[in-house]
């Protein structure tokens, strides 16, 4: 079986060679742009593309306000300072995610809470967070949660879309509305997907995507923060430029910013990426209805996008009986020139997360055991 999954998907790809896992694609005005933008010598924070690579987003989007940042981990980070996290405090996440999920709280100072996800979405489960807030969290005279255990201020739940599968965010926000807790999306992985037709990332007060080099579209490192509010918008833009109050040639700063920028070098890549997305996202789609076709007949589960989403598929995920066999198939296959990877380790298994508060993650594990990314590269596939 093993041999007749890495034949199916040499011949999607059509090559010998090494199959990598997510290759970005340039077959567009990227060195158009590029020399354009070295050209105009503006290639570090300041620049056309910047403002144009925000308003292609946001109006791709759906978001009143779009703001680049140097890369997805300094927007998660700048998006949970935005939505008031403060030293001390506590943000709610799930285990099955990236590390910079988990270390954008750190960055703040606050402390992370991992509730589990369900298996449908992989994102995190507004059903187990609802138990779990309900047993261990107390309403203060302020208005505002507790966690009844080490009194801290729950702020805000940080859920994220696994693999570019938006959760259930209806639910979610039902939730923490209840519980008056911000909710940010961390849709590092999601740009093209939305829910119930809204695009991922504009379900929360804030959102964030990634374009990393790995991502759909690239602008070889960055990130965005999405929101619908005017003034989180303004600040945004004040911190990623170190709280620089405008001035022609005084420098003069009104709080502690950070060079969170997006340079216009990459916004460059970005404008021309944007003009692919879509056809990017289709061409993912028939990629993902390939392999699910395929994998239909060989009794290895193939994920497929959850109840009221139009997922980017960003990258397929089959799912293997059990931890033996995952590492048996993710040998044989990397062995044969194909990269697949597993799953994340689950962040509570890492050393600076094991002592952080969790419920129970019963389905995180599950899914850690048996997932196996395939490649997910862009590719031409005849319909």
């Amino acid at each position: 079986m093993y041999d007749e999954i890495i034949r199916f998907i040499r011949k999607i790809y059509g090559t010998g060679k090494p199959v990598p896992l997510h290759e970005p694609r340039f077959s567009g005005n990227e060195k158009k742009y590029l020399l354009d933008c070295i050209d105009s010598t503006y290639v570090s924070s300041v620049g056309e593309y910047v403002s144009g690579f925000e308003k292609r987003i946001k109006e791709y989007c759906g978001s009143p306000y779009a703001v680049a940042t140097v890369n997805g981990t300094s927007a998660l980070h700048l998006a949970l300072i935005l939505a008031g996290v403060k030293p001390g405090e506590m943000v709610i996440t799930q285990p099955l995610t990236f590390i910079a999920t988990a270390n954008a709280v750190l960055c703040c100072g606050a402390s992370p809470l991992f509730i589990d996800v369900d298996r449908e979405t992989m994102g995190l489960s507004p059903g187990k967070l609802a138990e779990y807030l309900k047993a261990n969290s107390k309403t203060g005279d302020d208005g505002y949660t507790y966690h009844s255990v080490s009194g801290q201020l729950i702020r805000a739940c940080l859920p994220m879309h696994t693999f570019g599968h938006p959760g259930r965010m209806d639910e979610l926000n039902d939730v923490c509305t209840k519980y008056n807790i911000t909710v940010v999306e961390d849709s590092a992985e999601a740009i093209g997907s939305r829910y119930k037709g809204r695009h991922a990332g504009t379900l929360g007060a804030i959102g964030v995507l990634s374009f990393n080099g790995n991502k759909i579209i690239t602008t070889g490192g960055g990130g965005m923060i999405l929101t619908d509010n005017a003034d989180v918008a303004k600040r945004a833009k004040h911190l990623t430029t170190q709280a620089k109050i405008p001035h022609r040639w005084e420098f003069a700063h009104d709080e502690a910013g950070y060079n969170y920028r997006m340079p216009n070098i990459n916004a460059a890549l970005g404008c021309a990426q944007m003009e692919k997305l879509d056809l990017f996202l289709e061409k993912k789609r028939t990629l993902a209805e390939t392999y699910k076709k395929f994998f239909d007949g060989t009794g290895i589960p193939f994920f497929i996008e959850p109840e009221h989403c139009r997922s980017n598929y960003w990258l397929n995920c089959i799912f293997m009986k059990d931890r033996e066999e995952r590492d048996r198939f993710l040998q044989f296959s990397n062995d044969n020139g194909v990269m697949t990877r597993p799953a994340w380790n689950l962040v509570t298994t890492l050393p600076m997360y094991k002592n952080a508060l969790s419920g129970n993650l019963d389905n995180a594990r599950w899914i850690e055991e048996r997932l196996v990314n395939i490649p997910s590269s862009v590719v031409d596939i005849e319909t």
